[in-house]
């Protein structure tokens, strides 16, 4: 029954697209190199459609002058260089997206009655996820260029972003510097960053996230490019009319770079959860022959820490540094980083204003965005795949394929 409604359909379909393609046209057809151009007639293209299989005649132009061709009823619906409708392109970048090709292609085919191939469903989703890149890109730059300014205030703006590991395939690792023995690389970082809002606590005081307010843009490139993305995104979110600004990250050079150059009149938060792991590990590195006293001093510096009294922690380790070269060595850096980053790290002072104090949003963002997706066993990408698919993925947990697909319509 499905299969009988599904062909009848695609034949109304064929009739009313032949309408469309061919014809006489009100206005002239112009190539780019400014000729009229001149018809040749109707030809056919085969689409394949959430319908199924379409016969498609459309009227085609060339350019007598530069001999360019153009088929303005292509034009028209959305079918340039592809013989994929819109809306199967669509289903098939969002199943592309989701998992790996392979169960996209068989959802497609359980879910829609559709036959494309796992190369099929991986192309489209590239094609689809560079093109939405494309449009980020030029959406951010007009915002930057026309300096527009939002309708309403944003009391609290967060911005926040890190780093994971993306497996890549070997000729994309060459040269790139990594953690194995020999100092090879396995990934390549994809930087991952989010902007959400804040307009209120909780009964205890605790911030409130705004519900649906996280928007997501990621990339594998280099931390000014990404910097650049991050900025643009925040603009476009209402950066000028923030009242109050928080960075959220770690204590990594670039993520405290990029905050001084891009937002240098925020509020620079040091996630919780890592400035308790160099605690920890700074624990370990003092008191690690010793379980008990470990575990003693490790709950007094969190308790510290949590106080924002960063200063008393640097003290008292340096007071307890081994005499051991290599445990001075480890211990001396990770008293640097407390102590460079004290001012990013007064936790009382940070809740007592009302804001977040840990990067969880991003943190979740990069098991979800990229790893449930790109961090699968056996993986290895491109960086050009991967950046399609996190561009895509970015766009889908956003909550903003609707403004792209209607964008592309208009």
């Amino acid at each position: 029954m499905r299969v009988a409604v599904l062909a009848c359909g695609a034949q109304v379909l064929s009739g009313l697209l032949e309408e469309h393609g061919s014809g006489r046209r009100r206005e002239d057809v112009v190539c780019r190199c400014g000729e009229r151009m001149e018809s040749q007639g109707v030809r056919r293209k085969d689409l394949l459609t959430i319908l199924g299989p379409v016969v498609y005649r459309r009227s085609m132009f060339r350019c007598p002058a530069c001999q360019a061709t153009r088929y303005p009823g292509d034009e028209a619906l959305d079918v340039v260089g592809t013989t994929r409708s819109p809306g199967l392109r669509r289903l098939m970048a969002r199943a592309g997206s989701q998992s790996t090709f392979k169960d996209g292609r068989d959802d497609l085919q359980i879910y829609a009655g559709l036959t494309v191939s796992a190369k099929d469903v991986e192309r489209v989703a590239e094609r689809i996820g560079q093109e939405m890149e494309a449009w980020s890109q030029r959406e951010r730059q007009r915002v930057l260029d026309e300096d527009a300014e939002p309708e309403k205030d944003v009391p609290v703006m967060y911005v926040s972003y890190d780093g994971t590991g993306v497996p890549m395939r070997p000729e994309e690792l060459i040269g790139v510097k990594g953690k194995q023995a020999d100092g090879t690389a396995k990934t390549r970082e994809a930087k991952l960053g989010c902007v959400f809002t804040q307009t209120g606590l909780d009964e205890e005081g605790s911030p409130i996230r705004n519900p649906e307010s996280t928007t997501f843009v990621g990339a594998i490139e280099p931390a000014e490019a990404f910097g650049w993305r991050m900025y643009g995104e925040a603009r476009r979110r209402g950066l000028s009319r923030a009242r109050r600004v928080v960075v959220l990250g770690d204590g990594a050079e670039w993520v405290k770079n990029l905050a001084e150059m891009h937002f240098p009149r925020a509020v620079s938060v040091i996630d919780l959860y890592h400035a308790r792991e160099h605690v920890s590990g700074l624990c370990r590195t003092l008191f690690g022959s010793n379980e008990k006293r470990m575990e003693r001093r490790r709950q007094s510096w969190w308790a510290l820490l949590d106080a924002g009294r960063v200063e008393t922690i640097v003290f008292q380790a340096r007071r307890n540094l081994p005499e051991d070269p290599e445990r001075k060595k480890t211990a001396e850096a990770e008293i640097r980083y407390l102590d460079k980053n004290r001012e990013r790290m007064r936790y009382t002072k940070f809740r007592a204003q009302g804001l977040f104090v840990g990067s969880g949003v991003v943190e979740a963002g990069c098991k979800t965005v990229i790893g449930q997706r790109l961090k699968q066993s056996g993986m290895e990408w491109t960086v050009r795949g991967a950046n399609a698919i996190i561009s895509l993925r970015c766009m889908m947990k956003s909550n903003r394929l609707e403004d792209y697909w209607e964008s592309r319509a208009a």
